[in-house]
């Protein structure tokens, strides 16, 4: 990329030409807008745009290449070097809602970013009008883009805000995003998929219930991949499969296993299982999503399937302390308790 549109030269300031060149080309650094290896443009061309003297140019230029932050290679012109210096990542960080498994996302990015990266954070409650808002008001300020998408609604308004940011500055997390365009970086969940490894690993426990039982709200910004892959695992397996939209509204009966992804169904459904005389473990089991250490102890251990969040935060900071885009997905388990 050729950064001649990052230079900005302002006739009215009091600033030096040469140092607002200087500046021009560390805050494009900073701000991630040129990249090591991208080509400047060469001492005429600036000189010609802004009309300024090609020993003024030099001059900028010739503290750049002091500080190793520009490399002139002969007979081609000048380029952002590849050393980190004059880099300050600025980072906004933006999540659809705070839980604890999003601060644990949280708490391991921070600590594997360090001190000093600064982080904006803010959360939009699955809103995407909010979203759209901060995303326009804060977000230009920042050398990269964090972003979980989890929407209500508005979720291709939301792929198209999204596909407007620069892919360099992009880091998708949690949930893949279909339709963004280029080359951008992501840890993100496989539903379907890791669902599917999970309910096989857990078979030999199913196979004594005859209905599987997800609790899938009817207005739920939770991926449909994880409906498409809990229908195929019931028909490949022979088990009933049932949706349930409303916990509060179901009978609790023997031979079923119930899955839970929000945190509230599972307070619901265990009050509803402890009125019962059922068994659990036995006559009905739990199989909840995402592990918490409250789920180590509830009725002597919930079985859970749960991404690491700890690992998701790690590898976000890391692809971006690397200023990578790669798309990597994140790890993904059962751990068996007395529920099932």
């Amino acid at each position: 990329m050729n950064t001649v549109s990052l230079i900005r030269i302002n006739d009215q300031s009091s600033t030096p030409k040469y140092q607002q060149i200087y500046e021009s080309v560390v805050e494009g650094i900073e701000h991630g807008d040129s990249r090591p290896g991208d080509k400047l443009p060469s001492i005429h061309e600036i000189s010609a745009e802004f009309n300024v003297a090609k020993r003024t140019v030099e001059r900028a230029y010739d503290r750049l290449k002091e500080q190793e932050i520009i490399v002139a290679v002969k007979g081609k012109g000048y380029y952002i070097n590849h050393s980190p210096v004059g880099r300050n990542l600025k980072i906004f960080l933006l999540f659809n809602k705070l839980s604890a498994h999003k601060k644990i996302i949280y708490d391991s990015f921070v600590e594997t970013v360090g001190p000093d990266v600064t982080i904006d954070f803010y959360i939009y409650n699955n809103d995407f009008r909010l979203f759209k808002a901060l995303l326009e008001k804060e977000g230009a300020r920042h050398t990269h883009y964090v972003i979980i998408g989890h929407f209500f609604n508005g979720d291709e308004q939301a792929r198209l805000l999204i596909d407007q940011l620069p892919k360099h500055k992009l880091l998708v997390l949690d949930k893949h995003i279909e339709g963004i365009s280029g080359q951008y970086a992501a840890v993100v969940q496989n539903f379907e998929k890791d669902l599917m490894q999970a309910l096989t690993e857990a078979l030999p426990l199913l196979r004594k219930y005859t209905t599987l039982n997800l609790l899938f709200p009817a207005q739920s910004y939770h991926p449909r991949a994880i409906l498409n892959g809990f229908y195929r695992f019931c028909y490949e397996h022979d088990f009933t499969a049932h949706v349930i939209h409303d916990i509060d509204n179901e009978v609790i009966t023997g031979g079923n296993a119930y899955i839970n992804i929000m945190e509230d169904d599972l307070v619901t459904l265990i009050k509803k299982i402890k009125a019962t005389s059922y068994s659990v473990g036995q006559e009905v089991g739990i199989l909840s999503y995402n592990e918490t250490p409250l789920k180590e102890i509830l009725l002597d251990g919930i079985t859970v399937m749960s991404t690491d969040f700890a690992q998701m935060g790690r590898t976000a900071a890391q692809l971006i302390l690397e200023n990578s885009c790669r798309q990597v997905e994140n790890p993904f388990q059962l751990i068996v308790r007395q529920s099932l």
